[in-house]
């Protein structure tokens, strides 16, 4: 019998069966098993091929069956087969069918002299070799012998460490070991280098344990498998998953530079630097166009398979100059991946021109470079350079491909960093802008202060500020607006100026802090209705302090309150009505007064400086207690011990404002006050007495001034005032302060006299002859007030 071709569908019965039953395809084969003509059964129910009595089989749940079955012949004697029936999925939206076949021609038993049997080892293409049951080696096919390099014939009797002679040998030599002691197969993977190949491979080896007759383990087959490019694609992928993980971590330019360096070594490259041009100044975006010859880069990183980067010539910070034909000039300018086969030979002028460089090369034995544009939102930031020396290998298509994904995610990486730096400069130069550069010098309070942003959420709106009001008195003000960058810094430059204007006219504390929360109403009202921004919310603790009375009075409006240190006592919290935040409206707020020794140092902040996760508010407030207690002695000192004992080590998580003041008082004489009756005719001796009072403050230089001022004040006050009437002068150093008090309600004006006109000069002329005047209203009345300074004029 002539053999059948292997694609003769004669040798195999063939038949397809729809949803319902139906016979749709019969082959010749099937006319061979059973006699049928084509024509005689197609389309017609396959059931009636069943031999009588044989039922029909239930339609399996998966898409394979396999059975015997007894069916009919065309001569009508019965034919019992056996059936392979495989479910097709449906083309074209139409039903699914079975395919059925059974073979017509089975062999039978192989012979062991059968050529096919014979070449199954020898001649397979996956390596393959066979130890005895002292693992020594039986046996090898011709794909195996190529693998290691030796013919069969040198190696057989040696073990399987023996042959390799590396550690990964001994190792897989174990698992041929614990196979042949168990009897059960295991599959091993490893990366090595083989004695008959010049580069690792990774190899998939399939063991399993051969056994006689009797089911004794008589020795192990080994079977390798190459899956070198299936490892590498999942190391790439790995690789692109870590970049994904690794790089990017922080919102700083050199730190993702160096994790981008840190993620390709070894992975891609033995040594690997990243270079970056400089962004260009005031904060302007980098210029699309590739730029210009020779270029200047600024190394933000670098890493080695050496312990301290040896190969680098360029330290991290420095600028270098790459000319033309440097790879990295030739990559930024071509705009596109070079790789360099042989630095020698392609880059011999730039390393002629660059000694050092060269040299350097020469020394570790650089053979291969790959230039990488970095590379977002279509600007050129800079370039990776990865070079190998200890891996013999070069860059293949696929590293590239590779290195081009980690550093477009590096460069959007990168390109955010610097755009968050950009704006955050922004943000700080505004901040800085609207906190006050220095604190005035007052007689009332000494005072330091410090402002820190927080560390990853950039500027906010946390400001202070220290206020000289009338009468030596002076306004201290912390304050918070919610929120974070530039929108939170214009917000508290806008509240910082309203307190400026309010404490101007001299507000009580709960007062101010009314018209500040009316103010946080309209801007909260405003944002709404542009729909940019959405409410706004602050807090702010507003203090005023008299070096006269030494009283001090305070309000706030849903912030932390203060901490005090007086002389030769422990420090405390001062005990305050909460007060709603900013932005409610319509909540009162209530003011305490409480007077402060001479001495007592006040600690006013934010709440970034006690709140955090390391410690509760708790803990925070006794380490603050503490560190101010151990430095107040110096007020700058213990700005720096507060922050240092409070803050985290990585910065603060919020923005942090802190406002220290020592308060000083007057000495009883320093201040004259006189209560004047009503009279006109009076004036002319408590001038006389200023200027008595002068003389004793050795001030007699200020007495024409201070007698037209006095005069001008107190005439006031007895023409348009109420009783009682009160005179009080206060000087200090370098400032003479007039005050005039009366019970009338009424504030004076200022206004130009006309030609003809007895009067309405008075309070033109004390603006005149003063530095500055104004007015404050009190709970009984009025006071009128001027100020000469500096008194080393007169």
């Amino acid at each position: 019998m002539s053999p059948v071709h292997p694609l003769d569908e004669a040798a195999t019965a063939r038949a397809v069966i729809d949803g319902n039953g139906t016979l749709l395809r019969w082959s010749e084969g099937a006319r061979r098993l059973l006699g049928h003509a084509p024509d005689e059964v197609e389309g017609r129910p396959a059931a009636d091929l069943l031999a009588t009595d044989t039922p029909v089989p239930a339609e399996p749940t998966g898409n394979r069956w396999n059975g015997s079955l007894d069916l009919r012949h065309r001569d009508g004697h019965t034919v019992s087969v056996w059936l392979l029936a495989h479910r097709r999925k449906p083309q074209d939206g139409g039903p699914a069918t079975w395919l059925v076949v059974t073979p017509l021609e089975a062999r039978g038993p192989r012979s062991p002299d059968d050529p096919l049997t014979t070449a199954v080892l020898a001649q397979s293409p996956c390596p393959m070799a066979v130890y005895d049951d002292r693992l020594r080696l039986f046996g090898v096919n011709d794909a195996m012998a190529d693998v290691i390099g030796l013919p069969e014939s040198r190696i057989q009797g040696l073990r399987f460490s023996e042959i390799g002679g590396k550690e990964e040998s001994e190792a897989l030599e174990a698992q041929l070991h614990e196979v042949l002691v168990t009897g059960t197969g295991r599959d091993v993977e490893t990366f090595m280098q083989t004695g008959g190949e010049y580069h690792a491979h990774a190899w998939l080896a399939r063991m399993a344990p051969l056994t006689d007759a009797e089911g004794q383990v008589r020795g192990v087959c080994l079977a390798a498998h190459d899956f070198t490019e299936q490892y590498n694609a999942r190391e790439r992928l790995q690789l692109v998953n870590e970049a994904s993980m690794r790089i990017g971590t922080t919102l700083d330019v050199t730190r993702t530079a160096q994790e981008l360096a840190d993620v390709c070594v070894p992975a891609l490259g033995d040594f690997v630097s990243v270079d970056l041009l400089d962004p260009p100044e005031h904060g302007g975006e980098p210029h699309p166009e590739p730029p210009t010859l020779p270029i200047r880069l600024r190394r933000a990183a670098h890493q080695s398979v050496n312990p301290g980067c040896p190969e680098a010539v360029v330290k991290p910070g420095q600028v270098d100059v790459y000319p033309v034909h440097s790879p990295q000039a030739d990559s930024l300018t071509a705009s596109r991946t070079i790789v360099a086969p042989d630095d020698t030979a392609t880059l011999a002028e730039w390393l002629s021109w660059d000694e050092v460089r060269g040299a350097r090369i020469a020394e570790y034995g650089l053979h291969t470079s790959m230039s990488v544009p970095i590379k977002a939102r279509g600007q050129t930031l800079g370039v990776a350079v990865l070079t190998r020396f200890r891996r013999p290998d070069p860059f293949t298509p696929d590293d590239i491909l590779l290195a081009e994904e980690v550093t477009a995610r590096a460069g959007v990486c990168i390109d955010n960093a610097r755009r968050f730096s950009r704006e955050r400069e922004t943000a700080l130069a505004l901040q800085r802008s609207l906190l006050p550069q220095s604190l005035p010098r007052t007689a009332a309070v000494e005072a330091a202060s410090r402002y820190l942003p927080a560390a990853r959420a950039g500027v906010g709106g946390d400001w202070f500020d220290v206020i000289p009001l009338s009468g030596m008195r002076v306004a201290m003000v912390v304050g918070d607006v919610v929120g974070h960058g530039i929108a939170a810094s214009a917000t508290m430059g806008r509240l910082r100026t309203a307190v400026r204007t309010l404490a101007d006219i001299d507000l009580a504390p709960d007062e101010l802090l009314t018209h500040l929360d009316d103010l946080v109403v309209r801007l909260s009202t405003e944002a709404g209705a542009e729909g940019t921004t959405g409410e706004v919310g602050a807090t702010c603790l507003y203090a005023v302090y008299d070096p006269v009375s030494r009283r001090c009075a305070l309000a706030r409006a849903g912030h932390p309150p203060p901490v005090m240190l007086p002389p030769g006592g422990p420090p405390r919290q001062i005990e305050l009505p909460a007060g709603p935040p900013l932005g409610l409206g319509g909540l009162p707020f209530e003011s305490v007064e409480l007077a402060l020794p001479e001495g007592t140092v006040l600690a006013l902040f934010t709440d970034g400086l006690i709140e955090n996760r390391e410690r509760d508010v708790e803990a925070n407030h006794e380490l603050l207690c503490h560190a101010l207690a151990e430095s107040a002695d110096s007020l700058e000192g213990a700005c720096h011990d507060i922050l240092r004992t409070l803050l985290p080590v990585g910065g603060a998580q919020d923005d942090v404002a802190l406002l220290l003041a020592r308060t000083h008082g007057l000495a009883p004489a320093q201040v004259a006050t006189w209560d004047i009756p009503a009279d006109p005719a009076l004036v002319a001796p408590i001038r006389k007495q200023v200027v008595e009072q002068l003389a004793a403050w050795e001030l007699s230089a200020a007495t024409f001034t201070a007698e037209l001022v006095v005069s001008e004040l107190v005439t006031n006050a007895i023409r348009y005032g109420e009783p009682p009437i009160r005179l009080r002068l206060i000087h200090d150093a370098e400032t003479l302060i007039f005050e005039v008090s009366d019970s009338s309600h009424t504030a004076p004006h200022l206004r130009r006299a006309k030609t003809y006109d007895e009067g309405g000069r008075g309070l033109l002329l004390v603006a005149q002859l003063t530095q500055r005047w104004g007015s404050r209203h009190t709970a009984d009345g009025k006071t009128i007030w001027a100020e000469l300074t500096p008194l080393g004029e007169f």
